[in-house]
């Protein structure tokens, strides 16, 4: 199969055929080998592209790997870029760039395969439909390999994928990381009590209150989507983003364009809980719904209110996945807070080629050491969830 085909790096998103793009895994509602996945859209990633986000000049360069027949057909991809840094990747690896620059080498340029600035695990070895999955997946990875000999850079690294991807990238000679996130799990729940029905006594009484509480100082909820999101609602989400973006990055990675043009090219996907006071919105929270999982992503706000980020951010994304029978809601990137709140530990996967053997071995050395700290980790999360544990019901 592989005399036939052949890979080609693509640096702008834009080139790259919409239609050809959405007849790969989870980029599109009608590809249905696995669940679709907003953020591998072709609407998401050209979208980071054209705004200004994910470019160049933010130290994005486009580097995707198309996989095509000889007749061009695409039948495989990999997104990724050419990075000189590793901010908004949310798998930090800045040690591993200080250690080698301090023996004398280069960490950066490095390629980065990952959908930036989110931290959701989704399908990275795309495969089109009515290809054998695992064949395409292992020339895509072997492929990786050799564009990172052929650039002269440090290493590739390929964050957030699924953990039936990462036995391809093992058998290629990939370092396996882990890490951890908390998801909220569907156990087919008919509403939010029932939900809280399955916690323990004194964990439901603690979350019924603090959802009462978010909403004293007049405060309402509206969830807003599909025709809902016009320019004056982006441009209130958009100081949100702004303001709470500011005080903990810097500065934000989103530029204001982003929003325009997601809300043009996939509304019905995107999910805004605003919070409003007083009849202005105060507060908000942006979701991504997938085929099965509802995506929290960022929050702001300009007024602050005890408990509301919770309610924006975890309790009302779990309202939303009961009501339209999603399987799961991701809320992100790290937060033990969430566990209180119906969130799961789940572990996270993520591949990394290192060329330079010395770096490679002393990696290997380190990952070992973390996947067994992540695992103990899972475990005490775990048993010190907010589920019940055979305690007897009682009134609240």
């Amino acid at each position: 199969m592989t005399d036939e085909l052949s890979i080609r790096v693509e640096r702008s998103f834009t080139a790259i055929s919409p239609e050809s793009w959405s007849r790969l895994s989870g980029t599109s509602k009608t590809a249905n080998t696995v669940p679709y996945n907003p953020f591998l859209s072709h609407a998401f990633l050209s979208s980071l592209e054209e705004s200004g986000s994910a470019t160049a000049d933010t130290g994005w360069l486009g580097h995707h790997l198309l996989l095509e027949t000889e007749k061009g057909e695409l039948i495989g991809a990999l997104p990724g870029y050419l990075k000189n840094h590793s901010q908004g990747e949310y798998v930090f690896d800045h040690g591993w760039a200080d250690a080698f620059e301090r023996a004398g080498g280069h960490y950066y340029p490095k390629l980065q395969c990952s959908i930036p600035f989110t931290p959701a695990t989704g399908p990275r070895l795309l495969v089109a439909e009515g290809f054998e999955r695992r064949p395409v997946q292992s020339v895509i990875a072997e492929s990786l390999k050799e564009v990172v000999r052929q650039l002269g850079v440090s290493s590739a690294h390929v964050t957030f994928v699924p953990e039936d991807e990462i036995s391809v990238f093992e058998t290629d000679g990939y370092l396996h990381r882990t890490d951890q996130q908390f998801h909220f799990i569907n156990e087919g729940y008919a509403d939010h009590d029932a939900f809280l029905e399955t916690l323990a006594s004194r964990k439901r009484k603690a979350l019924k209150k603090e959802r009462r509480a978010a909403l004293e100082n007049g405060i309402s909820i509206d969830w807003l989507t599909g025709s809902d999101l016009t320019e004056r609602i982006w441009d209130q989400f958009f100081s949100f983003y702004m303001d709470t973006g500011s005080r903990k990055w810097g500065r934000p990675y989103l530029t204001r364009e982003f929003y325009s043009l997601i809300g043009q090219r996939m509304p019905d996907d995107i999910l805004l809980v605003m919070a409003k006071r007083e009849g202005r919105y105060v507060a908000g929270a942006i979701n991504f719904i997938g085929g099965d999982t509802l995506y929290g992503r960022h929050w702001g706000c300009i007024e602050d209110h005890p408990y509301l980020h919770f309610e924006v951010c975890y309790h009302q994304a779990i309202d939303f996945a009961l009501a339209k029978g999603l399987k799961r809601v991701e809320a992100g990137a790290q937060g033990e807070h969430k566990l209180a709140r119906g969130y799961l530990p789940v572990t996270t996967h993520s591949a990394h080629y290192v060329a330079h053997a010395g770096l490679r071995r002393a990696i290997a050395d380190y990952l070992k050491r973390e996947r067994e700290d992540v695992e103990h980790m899972n475990e005490i999360l775990t048993d010190h969830s907010p589920f019940r544990k055979g305690e007897p019901q009682q009134e609240d």
